[in-house]
């Protein structure tokens, strides 16, 4: 996959599971946007998508 291919895979993969993500907007709400950054990394599976795709680009 290229880099133009894996950036339009990122854009897509944000676009449908975390815009409109309900835990994020909790986490946010109730304990900043660290902690909600911090979740989608580490335990969010689509985080771990998102970090395998990141590691296409460098």
């Amino acid at each position: 996959m290229n880099k133009k291919e894996t950036i339009a895979e990122v854009g897509f993969i944000l676009d449908t599971y975390c815009e409109g993500c309900l835990v994020k907007k909790f986490l946010r709400q109730d304990y900043g946007k660290c902690a909600a950054q911090k979740f989608c990394i580490r335990e969010c599976t689509v985080g771990e998508q998102l970090k395998k795709l990141g590691k296409n680009l460098t």
